[in-house]
């Protein structure tokens, strides 16, 4: 990455903050509108449609919270490794099952975070690249991770790769792109090569290691 086009600090907290509340605004929404309902409404039918609201808005809320911890946050303390299938459980609650289907084919061993961080920004890019819904198929190995996009119409983004090809000046992102500029710099951080490319209709996303890499450790 073009070190003359890095964010400040500041700026980078900033914008991925935006972005965080960018992602859960609609179910803390819905949530505020549903306890409006009830506080207004007698009809039986009525207060069971905002309680199903509720209920289903507060797993929502729930499930991109913990996703943005672990694909933004801290995750715990810093240096730590991370178990690959509690995030691809976390990364199934967050995606759901409307427009995106999730096929996790990452085996159950833990990861440096700053690897599972860029595979679950990685499948936010995938997502990015099937905006009329598909399937987002992760697969993970020793060496790092592809993240494949199959939809109708699946498309890299322009604007995703102006960032990943460093086009963009820092003044130039949004609460959008940061989060490949982020993307970006995790694999810097966990010495990755990060490539975006059409597989015949696909989209494939691929972070392989340029380090030499260390053993898994298993989950007992």
């Amino acid at each position: 990455m073009n070190q003359n086009k890095l964010l400040e600090d500041i700026d980078l907290a900033a914008l991925l903050c935006s972005r965080v509340c960018h992602d859960v605004i609609s179910p803390v929404g819905a949530i505020a509108n549903g306890l409006e309902v009830l506080e207004d409404e007698d009809d039986p039918e009525m207060r069971q449609i905002a309680f199903d609201l509720i209920t289903q808005s507060a797993k929502s809320a729930s499930a991109k919270l913990q996703f943005c911890r672990m694909a933004f946050g801290a995750a715990g303390s810093m240096g730590t490794l991370i178990d690959l299938g509690e995030a691809g459980d976390i990364t199934t609650m967050f995606i759901g099952n409307e427009k995106i289907s999730l096929k996790w084919n990452a085996p159950r061993v833990q990861r440096p975070k700053s690897e599972v961080k860029l595979l679950l920004n990685m499948v936010l890019m995938g997502m990015s690249s099937i905006p009329r819904g598909g399937e987002i198929i992760v697969e993970a190995d020793e060496n790092g991770f592809t993240v494949r996009a199959v939809g109708d119409r699946a498309k890299i983004p322009e604007k995703i790769l102006a960032v990943m090809n460093g086009e963009l000046e820092a003044s130039e992102l949004d609460a959008r792109l940061v989060q490949v500029y982020y993307a970006m710099r995790l694999a810097s951080e966990a010495v990755y090569g990060l490539t975006a490319e059409m597989s015949g209709d696909d989209v494939v996303f691929t972070g392989r290691s340029q380090a030499v890499a260390a053993p898994l450790q298993d989950i007992a």
